[in-house]
């Protein structure tokens, strides 16, 4: 007691535990949607507009109406308990910003592979990069309007993704959806991590 006054009945301060999570996939897979409708916080977005000069290099068949890129990251926080923070990191999805991702994934417990049915091939490069690296990852299908539906077994085998690899369909508009791909995430990498030790 301090002048008079009790710390009896306050909570005592609980310093969260937070998790980053990344957000990969092919261009125009929906990646700054899924960031932006799951975090609590506006989140920080990196884009800009496509330009002319970038037609040659940015490949936007089956994605004709994108009119902008994110050129370094997105960045969302969602808390799921009060002790514990899930902090996103949207990467970059064209071949010319792939340098970031090495800095992207460092700390990383594991990370959503946003794919297009569209344009399945897009993802190859980052479920790849997690297999190399052992980050968890769970691929989710981002179901786009128009877009053919395919069974999850039917994307597994696209993929070549080992059985244990989680594949869920989502709609990275949907908060709700947007939920359900983290907490798959989360409970794959917390699944690998015990299975390692």
């Amino acid at each position: 007691m301090v002048y008079g006054h009790s710390d009896l009945g306050r909570s005592p301060i609980v310093e969260p535990v937070t998790l980053k999570i990344l957000v990969a996939g092919g261009f125009g897979a929906g990646k700054t949607t899924l960031v932006g409708a799951v975090s609590e916080i506006k989140p920080l977005r990196t884009e800009e507009l496509l330009t002319e000069a970038g037609r040659p290099v940015d490949d936007i068949a089956g994605v004709e109406g994108k009119k902008t890129t994110t050129v370094a990251m997105d960045f969302g926080r969602i808390t799921l308990r009060e002790d514990l923070v899930l902090y996103l990191f949207g990467t970059p999805g064209q071949d010319r910003f792939w340098f970031l991702w090495d800095e992207l994934a460092t700390g990383a417990l594991g990370a959503v592979v946003l794919a297009d049915t569209r344009r399945l091939e897009d993802c190859f490069a980052a479920v790849d990069y997690f297999e190399r690296r052992g980050i968890a990852f769970t691929v989710a299908v981002n179901c786009f309007e128009g877009a053919d539906r395919y069974p999850e077994e039917s994307v597994r085998d696209a993929l070549d993704l080992d059985p244990g690899t989680p594949v869920i369909l989502c709609d990275a508009r949907e908060r709700e959806s947007a939920k359900d791909v983290l907490i798959s995430v989360v409970e794959h990498a917390m699944l690998a991590s015990a299975t390692r030790r």
